[in-house]
């Protein structure tokens, strides 16, 4: 029983349960003293398997970015746990994080802004392994520093012979490439890409997508991965999780969510996105949603796409519909939808 409980464990790399992220603000009520907040991030769970790739999307200002840096502890959860290979990374000191950093990097969504435009490529690339080696954890001659980065810029397919070149000499898909050389210059097991292709032609997206699953089958790499376009999500994903005003509300496989989306708010993003078929295009339904994204400086007792869900209840307006799982046929799709709960 012990052996199938530990082979449970190691099939996720991360795991992710409760998740909160509340930022204070300040309160401009003349003769109140409450504290105010932004809910950024408001209770999100899930796991990310060994080798996969979990795309989370959702319209901006929805809370990826903030639940993404908020796994990779560069801002201290208000609450919840963040499970890296079992070990909660919440509740490590210093050193135990500097460890467990190694093994989980960030691809940052401008490459423009994630490089120093001060250091040349080679300093880039080097800076991870060379604050590691000073500390004690990676043992590393100058040489095998060397040719560790002449291996990774071929990796990313760059020349070793533009090691010696600073970022403004790059492109912007170059550029990038650079912040992936860093990321891998630890030799991570889990990779954080916040929108790494968001600020890239359309041309070059592709390349920098292709450039991700092949490192990934090389290198046997976990991605969690962060997009608003459903295009993009859908060609890099192998699991999907959309999320709306700081909560996920539903998690499937890709095929699953684009063949049988359940939320409402699945089926209205997914109904935006433009297919490359006239014929299809014209025939199908656009889904409208009415009023605005809600404000996240309150919390609701009841779900919050309420206001803007064209088949809510009574229900929905006071209670919170659960993360349930909805396939029993053994696959994992859940949902949090009253509809969709009460009539499975």
């Amino acid at each position: 029983m012990s052996d199938v409980k530990e082979k449970e464990k190691s099939e996720n790399i991360l795991e992710v349960h409760g998740l909160k992220m509340h930022f204070p603000r300040a309160n401009n009520e003349l003769f109140s003293r409450e504290k105010k907040f932004i809910y950024a991030v408001d209770d999100i769970t899930f796991e990310l398997k060994r080798g996969e790739t979990l795309g989370l999307v959702g319209e901006s200002g929805c809370g990826k970015s903030t639940a993404v840096r908020a796994v990779a502890q560069l801002y201290k959860p208000t609450a919840g746990e963040v499970l890296l290979e079992g070990k909660d990374i919440t509740k490590m000191n210093s050193r135990e994080m500097l460890l467990a950093r190694k093994d989980m990097q960030m691809v940052f969504q401008d490459p423009y802004s994630s490089l120093d435009p001060r250091m040349t490529t080679a300093e880039i690339i080097a800076e991870p392994m060379k604050i590691y080696r000073k500390r004690g954890i990676l043992k590393m001659t100058d040489a095998e520093m060397d040719a560790r980065i002449d291996h990774l810029m071929e990796l990313v397919g760059l020349s070793k012979f533009f090691k010696h070149r600073y970022p403004h000499e790059f492109s912007g898909g170059q550029r990038q490439r650079i912040g992936i050389a860093r990321a891998l210059a630890l030799k991570p097991k889990l990779i954080l890409a916040d929108e790494p292709v968001s600020a890239l032609d359309v041309s070059i997206q592709a390349q920098i997508l292709n450039l991700f699953k092949d490192i990934q089958k090389k290198m046997g790499l976990s991605y969690l991965f962060i997009a608003h376009d459903l295009a993009v999500i859908k060609y890099i994903s192998d699991r999907i999780a959309v999320m709306y005003l700081g909560k996920i509300v539903e998690i499937a496989d890709k095929k699953s969510l684009y063949d049988n989306p359940l939320h409402p708010y699945t089926q209205a993003l997914l109904s935006a996105a433009p297919i490359p078929d006239p014929e299809i295009e014209a025939k199908r339904q656009r889904i409208i949603l009415t009023g605005d994204v809600p404000a996240p400086d309150r919390q609701r007792p009841g779900c919050y796409f309420y206001d803007r869900c064209p088949c809510h209840m009574d229900k929905c307006k006071n209670c919170q519909p659960p993360l349930t799982q909805i396939d029993k046929n053994g696959g994992d799709h859940r949902v949090a939808c009253f509809k969709v709960i009460d009539n499975q």
